[in-house]
């Protein structure tokens, strides 16, 4: 389960998540040819359901608020996560469900944009509590369609995991027994109960893909200052939950970027030889934080660590993090945006006049929901991915391997195959490979949406308004093809 970091100081002159979200449509719809009626249509909130509830704990019975917000159904179903923790507010519900509606028009995932929310704190309750609270919460939702395979569509948020889907998942299959696509009123679940490999990694390992892509262009480099590959790339992450883990983990792995910084609600570390991200988890695991952690300096003002210098800076826990009251002191040379709406409307003009390059969030952490729509198809069809092909593939990568097995004879020392070859030529892709390759497929495709509308239009300066263009164009077109 993912906990929040603790929540930024944001300046009192800082506008709401939610109005930072509409000037920064905005700001791209302005340079859009768009209806003004059709501007609103796509702008606007369709619908906030808010449920207050009671469940008896403790010997008494305690009253829980939350919200379900469907921000466009210009696709249906919507989809969208439930997150659960203290600062759930409909605001902040709306913003995220607005968020939503881009970030699946920009990657072409067919869903329209929702958000949901409980006001609790997950920490204060043990594994049964938080079933009893979780359970009542989906039998909310369910009765008014608010979860449902053709209609709305949870996933796990901060505060939420695979735990709470295969709870909610149960719940909507007693409340509605006949329904035989049961199993996709929500994505996220343990693979054993329907879910996909792959999901719960999918918006760490789509951030790496995002930062690969970028990496690729050498144009979009020389805008943020840098050249070369990821390898030895300095990289500091704010927020080691699911997805800042899985992000530092695979940049580290697999890319041989240098993380030196991780920022957590109790403090920060910071080594600039690198920290281990795996063994800096293990500890946070085990004692509940980054303090005491031996091989690093820890700092109990984890902000200033957001402010050292370095190559990429992935602020992967909250929104607001990044201000008025500390943008000007950002020294990363690109942003990558992982969580919701870390940088305010306020520092974003900041940033952008400073030349930082910033991936924006719509893109960067849309890889959850990319995999999230690859688990309701599976659950769908009602068939794991690779099941019918697997095999096929194998056979047909047989008959190649005999030949050159053959010319491998023939020509004796003149050429052999290499040891490995065989075995990893012959293996037909499992379900978690084709998850990710399909995972990156979409992050290429969609960034280069994007950076041909940064590259092609000179009033376009920024990743964040071409993306807002893009995913804006295709919503109105969704509108247009019904008639509205």
């Amino acid at each position: 389960m993912s906990i929040a970091t603790s929540q930024p100081v944001v300046p009192s002159n800082e506008p709401t998540f939610r109005q930072s979200v509409d000037l920064m449509y905005n700001r791209a719809v302005a340079l859009m040819d768009l209806p003004p009626g059709l501007e609103e249509k796509i702008r606007v909130c369709n619908a906030t359901y808010t449920v207050r509830f009671g469940v008896r704990l403790r010997g008494k019975i305690q009253t829980f608020t939350g919200y379900r917000s469907v921000h466009s159904e210009h696709m249906e179903p919507v989809k969208g996560g439930i997150r659960f923790a203290t600062s759930v507010n409909q605001d902040e519900v709306e913003a995220l469900a607005a968020l939503m509606t881009y970030k699946c028009a920009l990657v072409e995932a067919p869903f329209g944009g929702s958000k949901g929310g409980l006001c609790v704190d997950p920490r204060q309750y043990d594994e049964h509590e938080m079933e009893q609270i979780t359970r009542r919460f989906a039998y909310e939702l369910i009765k008014r369609d608010l979860i449902n395979p053709s209609q709305n569509v949870p996933a796990p948020d901060m505060g939420t995991s695979e735990r709470e889907m295969a709870w909610i998942a149960d719940q909507y299959r007693r409340m509605n027994t006949t329904d035989i696509n049961g199993n996709a009123c929500v994505t996220g679940k343990p693979t054993n109960a329907g879910g996909i490999q792959g999901r719960t990694e999918a918006t760490g390992r789509g951030v790496q893909y995002a930062l690969k892509e970028f990496f690729r262009h050498p144009e979009d480099k020389a805008k943020a200052g840098l050249d070369g590959t990821l390898d030895g790339k300095t990289v500091i992450v704010q927020g080691l939950g699911n997805v800042g883990y899985h992000a530092a983990k695979f940049l580290q792995e697999d890319d041989g970027a240098q993380i030196i910084g991780i920022i957590e609600r109790d403090g920060a570390l910071f080594n600039p030889a690198g920290l281990n991200v795996e063994a800096v988890h293990e500890w946070i695991v085990k004692h509940g934080g980054v303090t005491g952690y031996p091989d690093a300096n820890h700092t109990a003002e984890g902000a200033a660590v957001l402010e050292e210098e370095c190559d990429i800076l992935i602020p992967a826990a909250l929104e607001g993090v990044i201000n008025l009251g500390n943008a000007h002191r950002i020294k990363a040379a690109m942003i990558i945006e992982a969580a919701n709406g870390p940088i305010t409307a306020g520092a974003d003009d900041i940033l952008r006049e400073r030349g930082t390059v910033i991936v924006p969030d719509m893109y960067a952490n849309a890889g959850g929901v990319t995999v999230s729509y690859f688990e309701w198809v599976k659950n769908l069809s009602h068939i794991r991915f690779g099941r019918m092909q697997r095999r096929q593939e194998e056979a047909r990568h047989e008959l190649i391997v005999r030949e050159l097995e053959r010319l491998d004879r023939y020509l004796g020392d003149a050429w052999s195959m290499s040891p490995d070859f065989k075995a990893k030529y012959l293996r037909g892709a499992d379900e978690l490979e084709l998850v990710r390759s399909g995972l990156d497929d979409t992050m290429r495709i969609a960034y280069q949406s994007m950076r041909e509308v940064w590259h092609s239009r000179p009033d376009v300066t920024d990743l964040r308004t071409a993306a807002f263009i893009v995913a804006i164009g295709r919503v109105a077109a969704s509108y247009r093809a019904k008639g509205l």
